[in-house]
């Protein structure tokens, strides 16, 4: 079943890609792109946050409704609280998202110089054209969706336009080939990303240990993140500890009362727990 997920929302997303191709060649992309001011960078602290916006979940279900939510004074309000960067959403399927949610992301941000991701079910570069040219300074990668070839080519789209890429897994196996694709391009180290997601394909629950479990089995000199079942500040402090520099949360800011006071929380607590960690690495020194 989880095969059929992905499959699915590879088709839906090929099928997308090709629509938006026949009406705006890449080449029109590549000269949007060319008059586009510099995207903002990432920059990391210890523990960051890679706060989401997600109208809908499918674990979930709704989470918001698109024409109740201001994606722009979302996104604004998670930069304010600290976070790193924002993931939006721009799957119409299931996830309600769209290219024009992250263009409005994007137009919020800019002046707060803080990036916007792209995360999406990406199957080829002209979708990273798209979020390039949209304003985003980053896209996600989903490593067991397509093969390896297609990976290459869409991670080499998004080193070569400047923008981070977060390479996602969910086992040993999805871990060991992040880890050929990313020996290569070390060079790119600040663009670099690796993440862990806790959900499994099939149920879309969460997998509970999982996170904990994959840690140490990726690479500890680019930032590692946690993604899916971070839902309080506890579970940003436990992922700190077991070594995830970043956590990607969605549903549970999304869900929350104060969205702010969440990610604040998380932000703070994560950093605490990297605090005790690094100290008791020193005693033990």
């Amino acid at each position: 079943m989880s095969g059929d997920f992905l499959a699915n929302m590879a088709a839906s997303s090929r099928a997308r890609s090709l629509g938006a191709q026949a009406v705006t060649p890449a080449r029109e992309l590549r000269a949007r792109i060319a008059d586009l001011p510099a995207a903002p960078r990432l920059a990391l602290d210890h523990f960051d946050l890679i706060a989401e916006v997600k109208l809908r979940s499918p674990a979930v279900g709704l989470l918001k409704a698109a024409a109740e939510e201001d994606v722009g004074e979302r996104v604004a309000s998670y930069a304010r609280a600290g976070a790193a960067a924002v993931s939006i959403l721009t799957e119409p399927s299931r996830f309600d998202g769209s290219l024009d949610d992250l263009a409005r992301g994007c137009r919020a941000l800019g002046p707060l110089r803080v990036p916007a991701m792209r995360k999406d079910f990406l199957v080829d570069s002209y979708q990273v054209l798209e979020g390039r040219a949209a304003g985003a300074s980053g896209v996600l990668a989903i490593l067991r969706m397509l093969p390896r070839a297609d990976l290459e080519k869409l991670i080499d789209t998004a080193l070569g336009l400047g923008m981070f890429i977060l390479l996602e897994t969910f086992d040993e196996p999805d871990i060991e080939l992040a880890h050929a694709l990313l020996d290569a391009r070390r060079a790119h180290r600040d663009l670099l990303l690796v993440g862990v997601n806790s959900r499994d394909l099939a149920t879309l629950q969460v997998v509970p240990g999982r996170l904990d479990t994959l840690a140490s089995a990726l690479p500890t000199d680019l930032p590692r993140v946690a993604e899916s079942g971070v839902a309080t500040a506890a579970d940003a402090a436990r992922m700190a500890a077991v070594g995830y520099d970043l956590a990607l949360v969605g549903s549970a800011l999304m869900s929350a009362e104060d969205p702010a006071q969440l990610a604040r929380a998380m932000l703070s607590e994560g950093r605490a727990a990297v605090a005790a960690r690094a100290a008791l690495v020193g005693a033990r020194a």
